[in-house]
C-alpha cells in the first residue's frame, strides 16, 4: 500500500492513483517486487523546519535537505517511510528552472530509488540516481 500524509504543512497531493502506479513500476522495473512483497511505503509532505529536526535527531546532520528516507523493509516486505520537504521542492524548482510538480515527482522517485538501495555519496553514485530519476520521470505520462 502507498499513502499519503502531512505533517506541520497544509498540502493536497492531486495525483496519488497516478503516481502510485508509477512507484509499482519502478518497484517491478528495479526487481523489487519479485523478491518482496510491497507492504507500505508512505510519503510525508512535511516543512524544512520539520525535515530539519528528523536530520539532526536520526542523521546527526544541521542542514537543509528536500528528502529522507527511513526504510522499514525486513526479509520478505518492502517497506518505508519517505518524508519530503516542501520548501525544498519549491526552492529547487525554481533553482533548477523545472515546475513545482516535477521538482516534487523527482524528489518522490529519488526517495523510491533510496529505499530500494541506490545512494547518492559519490559522483558516480550521483549520475545513475539522476539517470534513473530521468527515466522513471519519462514513464510517468505512459503510466498515469
Amino acid at each position: 500500500m502507498i499513502r499519503y500524509f502531512t505533517e506541520d504543512i497544509s498540502f493536497i497531493f492531486k495525483s496519488k492513483r497516478a503516481f502510485s502506479r508509477l512507484i509499482s513500476f519502478v518497484l517491478h522495473e528495479e526487481g523489487v517486487l519479485a523478491l518482496k512483497q510491497l507492504t507500505d511505503i508512505s510519503f510525508i509532505f512535511c516543512s524544512d523546519e520539520y525535515l530539519l529536526n528528523l536530520n539532526r535527531k536520526f542523521l546527526s546532520h544541521d542542514y537543509y535537505t528536500d528528502v529522507i528516507t527511513f526504510d522499514n523493509s525486513e526479509q520478505f516486505s518492502f517497506s518505508g517511510d519517505i518524508f519530503i520537504s516542501l520548501d525544498r521542492v519549491r526552492e529547487n524548482a525554481v533553482t533548477y528552472n523545472q515546475t513545482f510538480i516535477d521538482e516534487l515527482h523527482r524528489v518522490m522517485i529519488h526517495g523510491i530509488l533510496h529505499l530500494v538501495g541506490y545512494d547518492d555519496l559519490s559522483d558516480e553514485e550521483q549520475s545513475i540516481m539522476r539517470n534513473k530519476e530521468d527515466y522513471y520521470l519519462a514513464k510517468r505520462f505512459f503510466n498515469a
